[in-house]
């Protein structure tokens, strides 16, 4: 067994920073459930699609160190480590964002897991050397195969049916907010706990 992890929004969570953030900008308001498709949705209906993209980039760069990650998803990581089974990080994220102040996507990223303790390898097992960030899509699905994942775990049921997605790799959404539709090709968790206890350890 090797694991595959999504970094945005499957290992961090930027929903209560992205939620305050809109709110301080009188964007939203503070009533709306602090969810970024929530918020996505809310500034898009009211036609402020420049201003998420804006968000978005924010949140990813300069401002990616005050989010947090997601409850359990260290504990996950300890369990991988206790069952010997290796984790490979792998994220489609470009190198400078589309709108937003300007910051290196990839160099923040690595500063967050390092900050928040992700690169403690002995309990993680997890070191900066096993951290994907690819530029593109494709890069992305190429590197889950030819990295040997026959687990991935990501926030967006669209990329497990890319027709690159490699085969035989068995695919768990993970969706926190229960926002997601359930669907036929992948295993749906709305927990990381939910995610350890399905696994064949």
């Amino acid at each position: 067994m090797l694991v595959g992890i999504d970094f945005d929004n499957t290992i961090v969570c930027y929903d209560e920073l992205l939620h305050r953030i809109a709110v301080e900008e009188g964007l939203i308001p503070a009533e709306l459930p602090a969810s970024k498709e929530r918020v996505r949705d809310f500034l898009r209906q009211s036609g402020k699609e420049e201003r998420w993209i804006e968000l978005q980039g924010y949140i990813y760069g300069i401002g990616i160190q005050d989010a947090t990650a997601f409850p359990g998803v260290e504990e996950f990581l300890a369990c991988c480590v206790k069952h010997e089974v290796p984790v490979r990080i792998v994220s489609h994220k470009t190198r400078r964002p589309f709108r937003g102040p300007e910051c290196d996507l990839h160099e923040a990223a690595h500063k967050w897991l390092e900050t928040h303790g992700f690169y403690n390898s002995a309990e993680t097992g997890v070191s900066p050397d096993l951290v994907y960030f690819e530029l593109t899509k494709q890069e992305k699905l190429d590197r889950i195969g030819t990295v040997g994942c026959t687990h991935f775990i990501d926030d967006l049921p669209e990329f497990f049916a890319e027709p690159g997605f490699p085969p035989g790799v068995e695919r768990i959404l993970f969706d926190p907010n229960n926002a997601r539709p359930h669907g036929v090709s992948f295993q749906r968790a709305t927990s990381w706990a939910e995610i350890s206890s399905s696994l064949s350890w």
